[in-house]
């Protein structure tokens, strides 16, 4: 959530920041939640002083007592008054404090400066590019033909025991799955990032503190009878570990790694930008998590695009990074930046990760601190897909695709115990 201090300090900046977003009454809201907290701070301050007259008064007829005195009866009145009265502005104080809550987490983090203003995918800044060298590229074919040709996963089965969405991997596709995933793990670990195994099942409480909830519930899978969600990403159980803790400087900065398959409804089933492995419901992806304090925050957001773009380079595929605009930017992310792999078979580039920054969007929501010297200030929250599996692979089998054979890049090998996939 936005911090209310920061708003009152900079509200005008605010409102720009938000309306490059899209959000047109921004103003409105924003107005109008300054005015619930003046409103808020007067019922707090009627409700302190009415408690410090509460206890004078107790205090006052303490005394009486204990001199002797029994004349207290006006005394007893007044204090019933005065707790009554305090019931009162207790409620209506609640009542605000739940309005400005209700307004607060549905407006979006503010997005960093280098930001670029835009309404879609169109207005992203491509950043860098890297292009790997293929051969006979009007001959490749799209890797939803080539795992039939090679049975590496079977999307009917998957069906028939689920549904869309939800494929088989088969064989040495099943290996070629296990071999990225140690890879990503082991290359993390080697970066300095501590492996972590979570749960991949959360309640409400964690979706709110990341940022899922309430904005992105009609995406996520939920259990009914017992109000739990399947994550969407490893970033959820992870950030969420560190929820409600006060962290010391000699803690940071803090480098979290975890494998988990994650789970989307929104996947779709139709069109080519769909098909195969391009969006499915279930998948698998290693997440990369860092807690650090602001003044390391933007050096740490540089490292972990270093740090994802070395394993991409290492898999001889071709890829892009893209700085993404305010229209396309996540609820909670302050700035992001996108990679995507290329497809040669398809003719198109593939979202294979997001590296982002919320800075204390997230652990303002969490109650997440850091101790520095006698303050407590908001941690900066960061995380990165590194990577997401599916687009990885349809980017491997695709370019790397040799008429009767696929071959396995180098940096696998010692994983897949293969060199390469042959029909």
């Amino acid at each position: 959530m936005i911090e209310l201090n920061e708003l009152r300090k900079n509200k005008e900046e605010f409102i720009l920041s938000l309306k490059k977003r899209g959000i047109i009454d921004i103003e409105t809201n924003l107005n109008k939640l300054i005015s619930l907290d003046d409103e808020r701070k007067s019922l707090k301050t009627k409700l302190d002083n009415l408690l410090s007259e509460s206890n004078n008064i107790a205090k006052e007829i303490g005394i009486k007592i204990k001199s002797g005195d029994n004349n207290i009866t006006e005394l007893k009145k007044k204090s019933t008054e005065i707790k009554d009265k305090s019931k009162l502005i207790e409620k209506e104080l609640k009542l605000k404090e739940e309005n400005i809550r209700d307004i607060l987490v549905n407006i979006p983090n503010i997005p960093d400066n280098k930001v670029p203003e835009g309404n879609s995918e169109d207005y992203n800044i491509e950043i860098s590019k890297h292009e790997y060298s293929i051969s006979n590229k009007e001959k490749l074919k799209p890797h939803w033909d080539i795992i039939k040709d090679f049975n590496l996963i079977d999307f009917e089965n998957g069906n028939k025991i689920t549904g869309a969405g939800f494929p088989v991997y088969i064989d040495k596709g099943a290996k070629l799955q296990r071999a990225l995933i140690n890879y990503f793990l082991d290359e993390a670990e080697k970066n300095g990032y501590i492996e972590i195994q979570p749960p991949i099942l959360i309640n409400e409480d964690s979706g709110f503190g990341t940022g899922q909830l309430p904005d992105k519930e009609g995406m996520m899978y939920k259990i009914e009878n017992e109000n739990l969600f399947m994550i969407p990403t490893a970033e959820v159980p992870i950030t969420n570990i560190y929820r409600k803790k006060i962290l010391k400087d000699s803690d940071l900065p803090i480098k979290n790694v975890a494998y988990t398959p994650c789970f989307r409804k929104e996947a779709g089933s139709w069109g080519s930008h769909v098909r195969g492995l391009n969006r499915l419901h279930q998948f698998d992806k290693v997440e990369i998590v860092q807690i650090e304090k602001e003044s390391n925050s933007e050096k740490a957001l540089e490292s972990m695009c270093d740090y994802v773009e070395s394993i991409i380079k290492s898999l001889n595929i071709s890829y892009r990074k893209l700085l993404l605009c305010s229209g396309d930017l996540g609820f909670a992310s302050s700035i992001t930046y996108d990679f995507e792999v290329y497809a040669p078979g398809q003719r198109r580039w593939l979202e294979c990760s997001s590296v982002s920054n919320f800075k204390t969007y997230q652990s303002n929501r969490m109650n997440l601190k850091i101790r520095e010297e006698k303050n407590k200030v908001l941690a900066h929250t960061l995380n990165g897909s590194a990577l997401a599996l599916p687009r990885i692979v349809a980017s491997i089998l695709e370019t790397h695709q040799n008429g009767n054979e696929i071959n396995i890049p180098e940096a696998l090998h010692k994983y897949t115990g293969f060199k390469k996939i042959t029909i």
